[in-house]
């Protein structure tokens, strides 16, 4: 019998760090800012298809986009390859990222501002929704699935622990969203079969709800 948290689990052929399912996270956006998005040595990991879409959004949000990010996309489009060799967002300055905008100090992605007003059918790259996960791609199409630990965010920590809700509770819908919510499920029944053998803490009622 197992008797402590395995570090790495699996789940329909994706391999899931156990911090996901043990760690606390929610975003407490009224204390961070939005930081996440001008902070950093690199933009946010996005696919082909999703450069193509966020193209395709361009004119309709280039009006929320500061002088310097327009400059950075006619120069080098909206993303770049990383050295780590990683297609990632265009970035301003070494760090802000170029759908960075601003509304009252805070900061806002345009590409996201554009969907919730109903302007775009594109949000924004996957990699920013599953934040604080970070997915990696392997050989053989293999995927891994990683819980990030930044300073920036313990805010969000802390108010995670304050909720009790666990990583992959909070991320729920980017979740559904990249692996389908079959599979999701399945991630739930391998959380609550660890929570039956005492591996993890018994959920608070509103992280249930």
């Amino acid at each position: 019998m197992v008797t402590t948290l395995p570090p790495i689990l699996e789940v329909s052929g994706v391999l899931i760090s156990s911090d996901i399912l043990s760690e606390y996270f929610c975003c407490d956006y009224e204390k961070c800012k939005g930081i996440c998005c001008i902070e950093g040595d690199a933009g946010a990991p996005v696919t082909l298809d999703e450069i193509g879409e966020i193209e395709d959004c361009l004119d309709t949000v280039w009006g929320d986009l500061s002088a310097s990010a327009q400059a950075v996309i006619d120069k080098q489009g909206v993303a770049y390859t990383d050295p780590e060799a990683d297609l990632v967002t265009s970035i301003v300055g070494g760090k802000d990222c170029v759908f960075t905008c601003y509304e009252g100090g805070n900061c806002l992605c345009a590409l996201e501002k554009a969907y919730r007003a109903g302007k775009t059918s594109f949000c924004k790259p996957i990699s920013c929704s599953l934040y604080p996960i970070r997915e990696k791609q392997f050989q053989g199409g293999l995927v891994g699935l990683n819980y990030n630990r930044w300073d920036v965010c313990r805010d969000a920590v802390i108010k995670g622990k304050a909720l009790q809700l666990p990583v992959y509770l909070f991320l729920k819908d980017p979740l559904t969203r990249r692996f389908g919510e079959e599979w999701y499920q399945e991630l739930c029944a391998v959380a609550d079969e660890l929570r039956a053998q005492g591996l993890l803490p018994a959920l608070s009622p509103s992280a249930k709800a």
